[in-house]
């Protein structure tokens, strides 16, 4: 056979779907957080612009104020459960790549 039978790192299918997962939650973190930032600068231009806290109590408003206050925490959340794959990830991928201990 033309092909190794050793595989490239990150080609086996443990590491396919760990890194599918860790791109999923990336795009969701981003996703979470640059809405939430973005609802929050829409919030201050509109208070800027004149609007009242009678004003934002109608119409989309009120989703646009309750998705910072949401969007943070889960998008940090998500950060962390990142973070934690990433490191089993790699302890992972280290272990399996280091040569076999002496007794």
């Amino acid at each position: 056979d033309a092909r190794s039978s050793k595989a490239a790192p990150g080609t086996d299918d443990l590491s396919a779907s760990g890194s599918r997962i860790e791109r999923v939650l990336a795009y969701m973190f981003a996703t979470m957080v640059g809405l939430s930032i973005l609802c929050f600068v829409v919030i201050i231009i509109a208070t800027f612009a004149g609007m009242n806290s009678a004003s934002f109590a109608e119409g989309l408003w009120p989703i646009v104020a309750v998705v910072p206050l949401v969007g943070l925490p889960l998008g940090f959340v998500v950060m962390i459960s990142l973070i934690v794959l990433s490191l089993r990830r790699r302890s992972r991928e280290a272990a399996a790549s280091a040569p076999p201990r002496a007794r």
